[in-house]
């Protein structure tokens, strides 16, 4: 009898769970929380690691490499981490969940994609520092490609994922920086505002939140960190910033394509009541 009841007990409790779950995943603004969280979080992840990589925007393009000084630091071109790429992807969406969510959304998905961008670097550090197999640290690609084997395939997998301490340090502490920057500018902007102008409250509090992110990660990475000169890091700040600022216009419309779809998928009704209660936060 105790046992039918245990067994009774637990299928209650089951179909209960069930039905908590399905309700959750029933919930349009949960779904949506989920997916814009996954990509902020992913794109954040895959910034910090693809990061390693420098590449000219010039040659991209098949321009001639420009030749800009900043600061008295003479020859500066748009050589650029690859992480760059993804960046204002990330600001985007932090604008979007922003609109949405208010501040508690953007801070709780801040908070998790700094602890998983550790828990990464972590995970990569402890596989750098696991033993190679013999084979494939001095053979892996010969028989593929001979002319474009790798001697040294251990060596080259510390390198890419063994970026330094400073690096992600400066990456992570810029990071929160300018998303809670981006957060109170945004929402500034909003209380003066109101509903309209969008690109406004978006845009501009992009701008001077990658202002701030661009400066503070050099800084942190490569003047405190690996003792350059202030001047050059200012002056590669600069370059930073000049990209940066000029995606943020570019890519202004895709904040309304996305609150298009936004809109569209949660009706009208319901993103209105969500819109209200992340600028009453």
């Amino acid at each position: 009898m105790i046992e039918r009841f245990c067994n009774l007990g637990s299928l209650v409790s089951f179909f209960e769970h069930s039905v908590m779950t399905s309700k959750i995943l029933s919930s349009k603004a949960t779904k949506l929380f989920i997916v814009l969280g996954g990509f902020f979080i992913a794109n954040a992840l895959l910034a910090e690691f693809i990061g390693i990589k420098i590449f000219s925007l010039e040659k991209l393009f098949g321009l001639d490499p420009l030749s800009m000084t900043f600061f008295g630091v003479h020859d500066l071109g748009f050589n650029l981490t690859a992480g760059v790429l993804l960046w204002p992807v990330v600001f985007i969406m932090t604008d979007i969940i922003n609109e949405y969510y208010g501040t508690k959304g953007v801070r709780f998905l801040s908070w998790l994609a700094v602890g998983l961008i550790i828990y990464a670097f972590l995970m990569a550090f402890l596989a750098i520092q696991t033993p190679p197999n013999d084979w494939w640290q001095s053979v892996s690609g010969v028989r593929e490609d001979p002319a474009h084997s790798i001697s040294d395939m251990n060596l080259a997998f510390s390198r890419i994922f063994g970026q330094g301490l400073w690096i992600i340090a400066g990456s992570v502490i810029a990071f929160l920086i300018g998303q809670m920057v981006d957060v109170i500018i945004f929402h500034k902007i909003r209380s003066i505002t109101g509903e309209s102008k969008i690109w406004l409250r978006a845009t501009g509090s992009t701008l001077i939140s990658q202002f701030i992110d661009s400066f503070i990660v050099l800084i942190i990475a490569f003047y405190i960190g690996a003792d350059w000169d202030l001047v050059r890091v200012l002056a590669i700040g600069c370059v930073n910033y000049i990209y940066k600022f000029t995606m943020a216009i570019l890519l202004t419309p895709v904040i309304y394509w996305g609150h298009d779809l936004i809109e569209r998928y949660l009706g009208h009704d319901l993103a209105d009541k969500m819109k209200a209660s992340a600028a009453a936060q």
